[in-house]
């Protein structure tokens, strides 16, 4: 009865040590302050961010991710790893796509390294207030159109205006089941103190 138990259990054990090391809670996420919440719908002030951003290619998510992994995992002046942060951030441009990661506190803290090459670049994200809609599912072109859509209908009915392109935040690994998932479409809606 205990090498059954035991069979059992290890399993068990394994999975949930998975799941809690590749969770959202264990990744660190920036923090922002939320001044209207209005069902899935919210404005939010961000803090100015450094983050570092790669061209997407013709092969949609992949070729700007690997280049960001690529750099996060010591293809850098210091060959140092950074740790992974959520969520990606993605431009909803119509062409030039970019992929961001927001580079963590501890790497701030020490000095976020140079990239090696020309594909990824280390710039800031400005102090902004955003409008956000949270919405689940896959990363689709249709679900990322009608994301836009609500969201800027929204703004509408709130008297609002957005400003530049909108962009998209995605908080979970591939891996996690599709509707578990956390995506957002943010736009700047004015200046952090507005």
């Amino acid at each position: 009865m205990s090498s059954v138990l035991l069979a059992i259990a290890v399993p068990v054990c394994l999975a949930i040590f998975w799941l809690v090391s590749t969770s959202r809670a264990a990744t660190e996420t920036p923090e922002y302050k939320v001044i209207r919440a209005d069902e899935k719908f919210e404005i939010r002030d961000y803090p100015a961010l450094t983050i570092a951003t790669a061209p997407m290619n013709d092969d949609g998510m992949n070729g700007g991710f690997r280049q960001l992994f690529r750099f996060i995992s010591g293809k850098n002046e210091t060959a140092e790893k950074i740790e992974m942060t959520a969520p990606v951030l993605i431009s909803a441009a119509k062409e030039k796509k970019t992929m961001s990661f927001i580079m963590p506190r501890k790497a701030l803290e020490k000095g976020v390294p140079m990239p090696t090459g020309d594909s990824v670049v280390l710039g800031k994200m400005d102090a902004a207030r955003f409008a956000v809609l949270r919405f689940g599912g896959s990363r689709t072109a249709e679900n990322e159109k009608a994301a836009i859509a609500k969201l800027t209908a929204w703004l509408e009915t709130q008297k609002l205006t957005g400003k530049g392109t909108p962009t998209f935040a995605y908080y979970d690994p591939p891996w996690r089941p599709v509707f578990m998932r956390r995506n957002e479409v943010m736009i700047r809606i004015g200046n952090h103190r507005e």
